[in-house]
Parts: structure tokens; sequence; C-alpha cells
């Protein structure tokens, strides 16, 4: 029996990636959409198939609704996120996971007291490569990793909206809370997490508004650069920098440098991954390209949702997984408002 989905928000994420996504799922069906603005939910069910419902609480009191989608602005997933445990929902909510740790921890909170999933959608843990990379780097292919460097860059969100333009809610502190750290960083040290099996445990970082502008032509009231140092609970140290100021091609790379070689993720046009030994052979793994925000390709997220409701298993992108990356990033805000490394 097929899983049904319910999509609140249908924003551009939404849009281009959960709705085609789930839509196209052999054991999902999209129950119907909620949207502040209506017209865009009726949009969606005039392309896709199902209901629009007139509220978040209408939809929830829907008992044929297996599960949501969240995808509202960042200020809105927690308490979306909660609400729908408690009505007997699994969800999955879109990153960053909320806006302060309390919040991030009260949606955990009422997972395990509903017995529902919470799952969060940091694709970059789903893609070939980097679980590809992730199996060489506990393999040993580069011997034992010592540094590292992380980068997710762009021209930034104006153009990533349904929206477009400079009033973007991305540049939003009412809606967004963060700017460019919760937006693109938190996907890199999510993935950092991920790639080398340890957390972060020390954190210094600098977030800057250097560019970009409002309507008005003021600087945005969030961050537009975050520069960040950390240190992994297994001694490892590198950078994650991550900008909506990079006025060209984007730049989703990640290198791990080992004692027996290095690892190039998503740093080379034509190569996905390249493993070069520290005896200058080099190897090339052409596993697939990296989504862009100019290229969408299946993110897998609605494959590892849909499966986690059959097994009950949330998987790679459960709560408890993201968890330490949002403490990081959280920590991240505060070293650069202190102006000292911040231990998680």
């Amino acid at each position: 029996m097929k899983k049904r989905i319910g999509i609140i928000g249908c924003g551009k994420i939404a849009q281009v990636r959960h709705i085609p996504e789930f839509s196209a799922h052999p054991q999902a069906e999209i129950a119907g959409y909620y949207n502040p603005t209506r017209s865009r939910a009726e949009q969606m069910a005039q392309t896709y198939g199902g209901r629009v419902y007139d509220s978040i609480d209408e939809m929830l009191a829907d008992t044929s609704v297996d599960a949501v989608v969240i995808s509202l602005a960042n200020t809105a997933h927690a308490e979306v996120s909660i609400k729908a445990l408690q009505s007997g929902k699994d969800v999955l909510c879109e990153k960053p996971m909320a806006t302060t740790l309390e919040e991030c921890e009260a949606m955990m909170d009422a997972a395990r007291e509903s017995g529902r999933l919470l799952l969060i959608a940091q694709n970059q843990r789903l893609t070939p490569v980097h679980r590809q990379a992730r199996e060489m780097i506990a393999s040993g292919a580069i011997g034992k990793v010592l540094t590292f460097r992380t980068t997710f860059g762009h021209a930034g969100p104006e153009t990533w909206s349904v929206n477009p333009g400079k009033g973007t809610w991305f540049f939003s502190k009412e809606k967004a809370a963060m700017g460019v750290m919760a937006d693109l960083g938190v996907h890199k040290i999510d993935l950092i997490d991920y790639l080398l099996d340890s957390r972060i445990t020390d954190v210094g970082a600098l977030l800057s508004t250097l560019d970009k502008t409002g309507p008005d032509g003021n600087p945005i009231s969030v961050d537009d650069n975050a520069l960040c140092i950390l240190r992994m609970e297994n001694g490892v140290v590198g950078t994650m920098t991550a900008s909506w100021t990079y006025y060209g091609a984007e730049d989703n790379s990640t290198i791990i440098y080992g004692t027996e070689g290095i690892l190039r993720i998503y740093d080379d046009p034509v190569h996905s991954l390249r493993l070069i030994g520290s005896d200058g052979s080099v190897r090339d793994f052409d596993v697939e390209r990296i989504q862009t925000n100019d290229n969408q390709t299946f993110s897998g997220i609605a494959e590892a949702f849909v499966g986690a409701l059959f097994s009950r298993d949330g998987g790679e992108l459960s709560a408890e997984k993201v968890l330490p990356a949002m403490k990081a990033v959280f920590a991240a805000i505060r070293s650069s408002g202190e102006g000292r490394f911040i231990k998680i």
C-alpha cells in the first residue's frame, strides 16, 4: 500500500525537488498540499494531483495522510514539525532543522513521545559520490585523515524562490533567522560529520554580510558569508566556507587530506571523485555530477523518506544524526558574535 504524503509549503524547493520526487515514487502518493498563498498549492494539485487543504490543521486532521513534508521558512520548522508529530504524522523537515538548539531538541522530544519518525533533508549525505568517499575514507584509502576543507558557494538565493529578487525570504531575519551559514554551511558541516564519522567539538567562525542588499538598498539582516575553523573529536581539523557571493560557477567541493593521499570530491570540473596517492598516482571515479541550483537531479530524499516510513528507521537522515551539525552551526554563530572559539 502506498504511503500518502502531505506537502506543507509549495515554494521552490518543494516545486523542483520534493513534489516531483514523491510524485514519481512508486510507493508514495501525494495526498495534498497546503501553502500560505493558496494559488501555489492549487497549481501543484493541478499538475501532480491531490487536494488543496485550507490550513495546516486541516491536513494534520486528515487520518488518510501518513506523513508530511515541511518546506516552509526556517522559523516555522519547529512549530509545524512538533504539531505534525503530535498529530501522529511522520515528518520530513527541510534544513536547517530549526533556528535554535532548544527548538531542535523539542522536535526530537516530540518525535520520541509520539513514536513517529523525524527526518531532516540533509541531502548531501545521500549522493553516490559522498557515499563512496565515506567508504574510501573508512577503508584507509588516504591513510589517517589529518585535515580537510569544504566549500559551498554560489551567487545567492535571489533566484531560488518563487518570488525571485532581493525581497526573497532568505534575506529576512524574521523568516530565515540565519543566513548563508544555515542555508549552505549546514550542508557542509553535516557532510564532514558524515564523511569522517566524527563529531565537531570546537568551532571558530566569522560570519559577515559583505555584499547582499535588500529591496531598500541596505545590507541584508543575515550573513552572506561564513568562514569556520573546525576541530573534530578524532583530532582532525579543517575549514568550512559558505558564501552567497560566488558570482560565477557554483562551488560545492570537499577535499580530504590524509597521511597517504588526498581525496578531492566535486572539485574537478570533469571528474566527481579523484584520489591522489602520496606516490603521485591519480585515480578518477566518475560516479555522478552533483546537482546545483541550475541543474536539479533526483536527490534521493523521497526514496530515503518513503523507505523509512516502511522500515520505521530514520536512517542517515534521522534527526539524531543531524543534530550534531546543528549544534556546530549554533556554535559558529555564537563564535562569530563573541569573537572566540566555542567548545560544543
